[in-house]
């Protein structure tokens, strides 16, 4: 882990000492400098990548305690790439033996998908750490941490990890109606024109996004058998075939039995955006430790190209531009 001893600017945290677990982290973070963010909290810059200001301390202790199984399952997302849809994809491709797709007590259309399928670091906000040695193989965790940040015991584990990103105009036009969903009352969203601003100079939830997109690519690459890369466009063009190739990934293939009773189309209705907008929890339930908020903000229109409603060409032109140069010689487009 890198020295963190640069003077803190414009802090937010009480530095004073705690008696929790995040103390020690909690310190830690209050020594990085603090800058205007796209919404109502401040992020930091920590070893070239920005946090928002309140996942810091959970992402540092994440990175120095948390120990991994061989058979654990990660699904790393760039914020607002589809993580919801494919956290209900992969628990249902995982757990169908157990839960079968067509069944009305399916835990989907019960339980919120981060329910199944929590960040991990949501379980180190709530202190509850120990469920994580509780929690039955494999285990099905999340996180938005770039591929550098991963805890050791992830690398060393062999465990698989699914990557998912967006088109980056995408990506942030729907973080932007997510923001807007969860802002306090009392806060103000920072102008479109100056958020906008600073998502093209890579301050975005874990990113630059460029970044974040080619360490995993690049990992990608060089352990395919570690590291899927997906992009939610190709899942969207080609569901059914995507989840095939997940079940093959995650070590648990469609049998041809399993294909010509449909259970491929079975999962991929359990998991449309219109059926998950439609389970009570979803629609009523909350979410949230740093500040509460609608399960509903998870959901909005699902589709792509919904940038062209926000963005203006000149602005879709200054992405595209960083979109090439950044990526240049990568292999990686969108």
């Amino acid at each position: 882990m890198a020295n963190i001893s640069e003077n803190a600017q414009d802090q937010s945290y009480n530095c004073q000492e705690k008696p929790n677990f995040l103390a020690k982290y909690e310190l830690m973070a209050c020594t990085i400098p603090r800058h205007k963010g796209l919404g109502f909290t401040p992020y930091c810059k920590y070893q070239n990548f920005w946090y928002p200001e309140h996942l810091l301390p959970v992402s540092l202790a994440m990175q120095d305690t948390f120990e991994s199984r061989p058979s654990d399952v990660i699904l790393a997302t760039m914020a607002k790439s589809g993580t919801t849809w494919l956290k209900a994809i992969v628990f249902s491709i995982v757990n169908r033996y157990r839960y079968a797709t067509a069944l009305n007590n399916h835990p989907l259309l019960n339980s919120s998908p981060h329910d199944c399928f929590p960040f991990l670091h949501s379980i180190y906000e709530k202190n509850s750490q120990n469920n994580l040695e509780s929690m039955p193989s494999p285990r099905l965790l999340a996180e938005h941490l770039p591929f550098s940040h991963l805890p050791t015991s992830i690398i060393d584990s062999g465990c698989k990890i699914v990557y998912l990103c967006r088109n980056p105009k995408d990506a942030f036009v729907s973080l932007r109606h997510y923001l807007d969903k969860m802002m306090p009352i009392g806060c103000e969203m920072t102008p479109f024109d100056e958020s906008f601003d600073l998502f093209c100079e890579g301050v975005f939830p874990f990113g630059p996004f460029w970044d974040h997109m080619l360490e995993y690519w690049k990992e990608s690459i060089k352990s395919p058998q570690k590291v899927l890369f997906l992009k939610y466009e190709d899942l969207k063009e080609d569901l059914v075939g995507n989840i095939e190739r997940l079940g093959e990934f995650l070590g648990c293939p469609f049998s041809v039995d399993e294909v010509k009773r449909g259970v491929i189309e079975e999962i991929v209705k359990l998991c449309n955006i219109e059926t998950m907008k439609n389970v009570k929890i979803n629609k009523e339930g909350e979410h949230g430790k740093f500040v509460s908020f609608k399960n509903s903000a998870f959901f909005r229109k699902g589709g792509i190209g919904d940038w062209k409603e926000h963005i203006t060409p000149d602005m879709a032109k200054r992405i595209d531009m960083i979109i090439e140069q950044k990526l240049h010689g990568s292999g990686l487009t969108f």
